[in-house]
């Protein structure tokens, strides 16, 4: 899959940042997710796992129709939420696509009602969110995609259990999974809601 094929406004932002073509493992990732796979993608820093997920996600829902999010990205912490929601901001100019962070330090009736204002994409923890589902703060219905970005977080400070929760509670989405390495206790995704993901190692 090459930029070209993208959405005139993501092609635009590639073009600024001076990107001429997909990374390897781009060009192997961009075309599944497309066209609707979950994946596991294992794969080194440095190798275009964020860029894939910002690009991934502006792709799919390319302008805003509804006041739910339509995109869920699980990070370890404030910090990975506020760069994550730079590298959207500078690929998501042309699109009137709006992101959200949600984190612990942070009040969550404030988030609530911001959230309750509309937004296409969460950038959240796991923790923070399940507190906003069950206190009814965010209305995952209409959630096409939930992504993990840089996995490996996942197994401290019990996010694992924090994060599976999330797939109990919503019908069907794309999953995708970005880690440097693949954690035997990903099986328990893949026996239950990933059952259909393809693993992508480079």
């Amino acid at each position: 899959m090459s930029f070209k094929k993208l959405i005139e406004p993501l092609t635009d932002a590639i073009n600024h940042k001076g990107f001429k073509e997909p990374l390897p493992l781009q060009k192997q990732i961009l075309p599944n997710i497309k066209g609707g796979a979950s994946l596991f993608v294992i794969a080194p820093e440095g190798s275009g796992k964020t860029t894939s997920i910002v690009i991934s996600v502006i792709q799919k829902l390319k302008h805003a129709v509804e006041d739910a999010p339509r995109a869920l990205i699980f990070v370890k912490d404030k910090q990975a939420a506020l760069n994550l929601e730079l590298e959207f901001n500078a690929f998501k100019r042309g699109t009137d696509l709006r992101v959200y962070c949600a984190y612990d330090e942070h009040s969550i009736d404030i988030q609530r009602d911001e959230i309750y204002e509309g937004t296409d994409i969460v950038i959240a923890t796991p923790k923070r969110l399940n507190r906003l589902f069950y206190l009814n703060g965010i209305n995952l219905n209409k959630l096409q995609i939930c992504i993990v970005e840089d996995a490996d977080f996942l197994f401290r400070n019990n996010n694992f259990a924090e994060a599976t929760r999330t797939p109990e509670s919503i019908g069907k989405c794309q999953y995708l999974v970005f880690a440097d390495k693949f954690d035997a206790r990903f099986k328990r995704w893949q026996n239950g809601f990933m059952y259909h993901a393809q693993v992508v190692k480079q």
